[in-house]
């Protein structure tokens, strides 16, 4: 027998798919972050959809990385951070204290400003968090997974006769699709991306952007950017971020043509940013 919360659950279903929306891959509610005595984030609240791609945007120090790395317990690092609120991952609370953050953070795959590749081969950045995870059983389980995951990083032709060289001698775009690389490998699920391209020239970020649009096929990806074209051409919905609140997100389209909030329409017409 369905009850009144069966209905309703169904109903936000319903409307999220008449909306575009499948039933949230990752959903926040009433999230707040503290440094200390200083409150970063305030009450966020957002639903983002499996297998697309969704931009957080806003002036710098707004809080849109801040609220990134709350969903792979990033912040849990930092001594005097402290969250607030409920995180889910496919309805489970990624905040829960029996969860195993360290499969948290295999499901949640992360991918940094800066290139990071680890001071090892090629094949070794990649095989890492596969041979630790337990996913593969031999060599050639091993080989495939590299294989695999360098093609969809777009980076296996480029490096196939060189998997014995350094990942850090690569150029900055090749180092980013290896950081790619090694982010999928041990496939997660969602994908972070914090500013993926502000390191890199307009022929690397156009790579990456190419690499994003063929991974939100099998991916939840989510990204922050500076760049309010990038957040235009690579994403089905966007966040606007500012001053440690989220102001308003729905479809790429309607958030840059036709914003609900004034201070939205201020940033995007670069009245403030």
């Amino acid at each position: 027998m369905h009850t009144l919360v069966d209905k309703h659950a169904d109903a936000v279903v319903h409307a999220n798919l008449a909306a575009g929306l499948s039933t949230p891959k990752v959903s926040a509610k009433d999230v707040n972050v503290y440094y200390g005595e200083k409150r970063a984030l305030m009450d966020v609240s957002v639903d983002i959809p499996d297998r697309g791609v969704m931009s957080f945007i806003g002036p710098s120090g707004c809080g849109k990385s801040t609220f990134l790395r709350c969903i792979n317990r990033m912040n849990d690092t930092i001594p005097i951070c402290r969250v607030t609120g409920k995180i889910t991952i496919d309805n489970q609370d990624i905040y829960d204290p029996k969860l195993d953050v360290v499969q948290l953070r295999a499901r949640v795959g992360m991918v940094f400003q800066k290139p990071n590749p680890f001071p090892k081969s090629i094949y070794e950045n990649v095989a890492y968090g596969p041979r630790i995870h337990g996913l593969s059983h031999s060599k050639a389980d091993l080989d495939e997974i590299v294989q695999s995951s360098l093609e969809k990083a777009g980076l296996w032709k480029e490096v196939k006769d060189r998997l014995n060289e350094s990942g850090t001698g690569m150029s900055g775009g090749q180092q980013q699709r290896l950081c790619i690389a090694r982010a999928i490998a041990v496939n997660p699920e969602v994908i972070l991306m914090d500013e993926p391209c502000s390191a890199l020239d307009p022929i690397a970020t156009a790579r990456i952007e190419e690499l994003i649009d063929e991974l939100r096929k099998n991916f939840c990806i989510i990204i922050v950017t500076h760049s309010m074209q990038q957040a235009a051409r690579v994403s089905q919905r966007t966040a606007f971020f500012h001053l440690g609140t989220l102001v308003e997100e729905g479809p790429t389209t309607e958030i840059f043509t036709n914003p609900k909030d004034k201070r939205t329409q201020d940033y995007i017409t670069g009245r403030f940013g």
